[in-house]
This record gives structure tokens, sequence and C-alpha cells, in this order.
């Protein structure tokens, strides 16, 4: 089996910073992509952020420049620092990684999510 799990979710002021880390744990060969995605209440789940094996990082447009992907291959650990956050940041950050297990295809997993709330 594999687990995703999330932490450093919280509350937060505008402007301030959070970081996000999920680890992943298991029967693990290798792992692909890894990426966060966001769900704000009423609306559709979508990709913030994610990165490859080899560390290419990709952005939405709305966090370029302040929301920074990393990764720790050794740790089966992907980050994500939020800086200059805002009050539409706010929602529930899942974490998504391509795991591939012995003798099984690669596939999607996600964490159990982690809510983040940008208030004053």
């Amino acid at each position: 089996q594999v687990q995703l799990v999330e932490s450093g979710g919280g509350l937060v002021q505008p402007g301030g910073s959070l970081r996000l880390s999920c680890a992943a744990s298991g029967t693990i060969f290798s792992i692909y992509v890894m990426g966060w995605y966001r769900q704000a209440p009423g609306k559709q789940r979508e990709l913030v952020a994610s990165i490859t094996s080899g560390g290419t990082a990709d952005y939405a447009d709305s966090v370029k420049g302040r929301f920074t992907i990393s990764r720790d291959n050794a740790k089966n650990t992907v980050y994500l620092q939020m800086n200059s956050l805002k009050p539409e940041d706010t929602a529930v950050y899942y974490c998504n990684a391509a795991i591939g297990r012995f003798l099984v295809p690669p596939r999607g997993y996600w964490g159990q999510g982690t809510q983040v709330t940008v208030s004053s």
C-alpha cells in the first residue's frame, strides 16, 4: 500500500507564509511527478504546482512568483512554500503523486488534504 500524508496547513494573515509537506510511504518502486492541488468551497479542484523527479517545476499563473514547489527524493517528500498569501488562496490543499510499485504500473495517489485559511 501507498500513503501520502500532508502537514503544514493552518490559519495565516494576508501577506504571511506557510510551508506544506507531503511524505509518501509504503512499498514504493519509483515516484514520478508530484504536485499540489487545491479546492476552494464551491469550486473545482485545480493544479497549483507540479515537479518532476528531475526537479522541473510548473506553476499555475495565480501563484507564480509567490509559491515554490520542491522535493526531496531521498525522503519521498514534496514541499510547497507559500509566500505573500492572499485570501483567495484559502482552500483545502491536496498532495498528488504518480507512483510506481514493483510489477504494478504507475498510478496517481492522493493525500487526505490540509486546510489553508488566509484571513485577518
